[in-house]
């Protein structure tokens, strides 16, 4: 029997916090669009220029975050990151209660809990490193994988349900508590955590310190195709979320559990794949796992324009979620799943210590930018020619990404000797 590996109680804190937090925004999925369309009556542009505009100022806001954090202490920002996001989450259900819930509320809260994600995803990826041993990265960023694939299994339903028993807000309510626990989960790790040292201290930002982020990522032969593949297929993908919600929940008719079961029955796929991606690698090598992976998983959304209404409408999204590959003939196993855990792993070995927050702002900061506007001009297109032709524009424009991965089997230099930190100029 299989003994599972222990990565030790200040992993274990993480971790838990992790989870937590992401519970709860799987609870709360598409939670504002959801408020938006069933309490405020927005159709598919509005809905779309709500996603759109909190993400896309939110990640302008974020921008100056990367190298402010770079040379502090990660955790007490993680901790700030997640009580901003219990505030700004908790004033929805309260000005719900009161009568005051408006599209501008919604507006600014999401652009407060965009700025926040970020941020926290910033400081906090290059913990894992802090607090486990190089060897065992790649395992503990496939326990954070199945954890986000169980509660996206766990979440949608449930907070479906949840909505058609208590209400529209509910699911923002628990999302806001999850940022609370996670916060005294961070605080649990303990021990002292020491700062990167800063080669040349400086009063203030330059421009060129916000721009360093960027820059590095472009300048890495191994990182940029990466870089350019994830954040346009991660466009692309939620780009037509708020769309197809409009389209299930308004003019098909499916309730909100129905719409939760939809997207949440399917995801024990991606739990299946986030399990194996150790022994993959090890089989078959890291960039062809990223490769095959990376391609098969861009073979789904297409399928997603052909959603009718009732139970085959419902069974029909669910298969086309689930989208189960087969890897040289061998090994069963949901393309994203793989993908995710590899693709973090390789990111953070690739990147040297004292780039890692900046890096990784850029990269969240992109990744925003390039949904919002993806999003706001899917909404413009879905008022046009219609939801269905909106959602399935986004799933041809999917399927030209793999172009994007690394074509060489041979690594780049950077790809086989590990990053070494660099004095910053």
């Amino acid at each position: 029997m299989r003994v599972r590996r222990s990565l030790g109680r200040r992993f274990g804190w993480l971790w838990t916090a992790y989870a937590v937090s992401t519970l709860g925004t799987w609870l709360a999925f598409d939670a504002f669009p959801l408020i938006a369309i069933l309490v405020l009556h927005a159709g598919p542009a509005e809905v779309s220029a709500l996603a759109a505009a909190g993400l896309a100022v939110g990640a302008a806001v974020a921008v100056p975050l990367g190298p402010w954090m770079e040379f502090r202490c990660k955790r007490p920002v993680m901790v700030t990151m997640d009580l901003v996001r219990f505030a700004a989450l908790l004033s929805v259900p309260a000005a719900f209660a009161l009568g005051r819930l408006g599209f501008t509320h919604l507006l600014v809260v999401s652009v407060i809990v965009a700025a926040a994600d970020i941020t926290f995803k910033a400081a906090g990826g290059s913990t894992p490193k802090e607090l486990v041993r190089p060897e065992d990265l790649l395992v503990a960023n496939a326990r954070f994988e199945s954890t986000t694939w169980t509660a996206t299994v766990l979440g949608p339903p449930l907070g479906g349900a949840a909505i058609g028993l208590f209400g529209p807000v509910i699911t923002v309510f628990a999302d806001a508590m999850s940022f609370l626990l996670s916060a005294l989960g961070i605080r649990a790790i303990g021990g002292k955590e020491q700062p990167p040292e800063r080669p040349v201290p400086r009063a203030r930002l330059r421009a060129r310190d916000l721009l360093e982020g960027w820059r590095y990522i472009l300048s890495s032969a191994a990182l940029r195709p990466l870089f350019l593949n994830t954040v346009l297929v991660n466009g692309l993908v939620l780009t037509a979320s708020p769309v197809l919600a409009t389209l299930m929940l308004g003019r098909l008719g499916f309730s909100p559990w129905q719409y939760g079961l939809a997207f949440g029955v399917p995801c024990p796929g991606g739990l299946i794949g986030s399990r194996p991606a150790r022994p993959l690698v090890a089989r078959f090598g890291r960039h062809r796992v990223l490769r095959v992976a990376g391609t098969l998983r861009t073979c789904r959304p297409l399928g997603l324009a052909l959603v009718r209404p009732g139970a085959a409408g419902l069974a029909l999204v669910m298969c086309v979620q689930f989208c189960l590959r087969r890897l040289h003939g061998r090994v069963q196993l949901v393309c994203m799943g793989v993908f995710n855990p590899v693709f973090a792993t390789y990111r953070l070995e690739r990147t040297a210590t004292d780039r890692t927050a900046r890096t990784l702002s850029a990269w969240s900061v992109t990744s925003n930018a390039t949904i919002a506007a993806l999003t706001a001009l899917w909404g413009l297109l879905a008022a046009a020619t219609g939801p269905r032709a909106a959602v399935a524009a986004a799933g041809l424009l999917i399927l030209t990404t793999p172009l994007l991965l690394p074509r060489s089997h041979r690594a780049p230099r950077q790809d086989r000797e590990p990053a070494r930190a660099r004095p910053t100029p």
